[in-house]
């Protein structure tokens, strides 16, 4: 059997093994794979692995092996998931393994724009406090988070962990789901417009879809606090870029965390990177190390429940 994963490099650069996928079959890893490419490289396969690239229902009629595309991501946009169906292909996802880490980013977010550990950490390696005539200053506000009020839009696995370590900071959760009610028991239910209007803190949790594109619009960003701070570690897209870019440098809503954008990598001029107290990571919120392994764990999980005809964690 033929395994090819296409963009293997984002998941392991290195500090990990395909090891034992590799006990599976026949295996190829390429770091990356430019859509131009795919069909190429693919054409033998019969368990295909894209983290990343684009498989789309084109592509995939000109892989006659191809019975499986195994995704290294719980999202799976990236594939034209009912071709594969009519085609007879399996397509299985990575559920639930970057929990731990995306809310664990999302707090971080959120304390670096609080607390900015390092802001003053470079100010000092410049010799700001040494400099300093008293025994201490602050050239940053800091904002205390215990008593606040802090929003979820999405209560999935990651939103109610967020939630957690949320509340382990003495904060108040509000949650926006369209989960049934007994399962938000400990949580204040709001509707979407309050939500954003009632909270300090409002972090995005809810999948990309044609009903939740540019959810944070102009009209929503104009009901925020004009101290409030808006979070995403879900989808670039839910987001109105320029409005937002616009709502911080006028100083309508006052900080943003985010590790996504619309386009990643993000072009040059895209006007977050430079907006007023907007604070981007690089769609790294999955990546610790820890995560990643169970990424490639499941993965090969995936394919040996396949391989003995009983797939699991299957998206179509």
């Amino acid at each position: 059997m033929n395994i090819v994963i296409l963009d293997g490099y984002s998941v392991n650069p290195g500090d990990m093994s395909w090891e034992k996928i590799s006990q599976l079959g026949h295996l190829t890893v390429y770091d990356r794979t430019s859509p131009s490419e795919v069909v190429e490289r693919c054409r033998d396969a019969e368990v295909v692995i894209t983290n990343k690239t684009p498989l789309t229902g084109e592509m995939l009629r000109q892989l006659p092996h191809c019975r499986m595309v195994s995704i290294l991501a719980t999202g799976y946009n990236i594939v034209d998931t009912a071709e594969a169906s009519k085609l007879g292909i399996v397509v299985s996802n990575v559920p639930d393994y970057s929990t731990s880490s995306v809310a664990q980013s999302a707090i971080a977010l959120l304390l670096t724009i609080t607390n900015h550990v390092e802001d003053y950490a470079v100010e000092n390696r410049d010799g700001r406090w040494s400099q300093c005539k008293d025994f201490c200053y602050w050239s940053h506000p800091l904002i205390e988070l215990d008593g606040k009020l802090f929003g979820i839009v999405g209560y999935g696995h990651i939103g109610q962990a967020v939630g957690r370590l949320a509340k382990a900071l003495g904060m108040e959760v509000a949650v926006y789901s369209s989960k049934p009610q007994e399962q938000l028991a400990d949580v204040r239910k709001m509707d979407l417009d309050e939500l954003f209007s009632a909270c300090d803190v409002v972090s995005l949790h809810c999948p990309l879809t044609p009903e939740t594109e540019n959810l944070v619009n102009g009209a929503r960003i104009a009901r925020m606090k004009p101290t409030a701070i808006l979070l995403n570690t879900a989808r670039g897209a839910l987001i109105d870029e320029e409005a937002l870019a616009d709502a911080l440098n006028e100083g309508r809503i006052y900080a943003a965390g985010l590790d996504v954008l619309r386009n990643e990598p993000p072009r040059d001029d895209n006007r977050l990177l430079k907006a007023r107290n907007c604070y981007v990571t690089p769609h790294i919120s999955w990546a610790t190390v820890e995560a990643r392994r169970r990424l490639v764990a499941i993965t090969l999980d995936n394919i040996k429940a396949y391989i003995q005809g009983s797939p699991i964690n299957v998206v179509n």
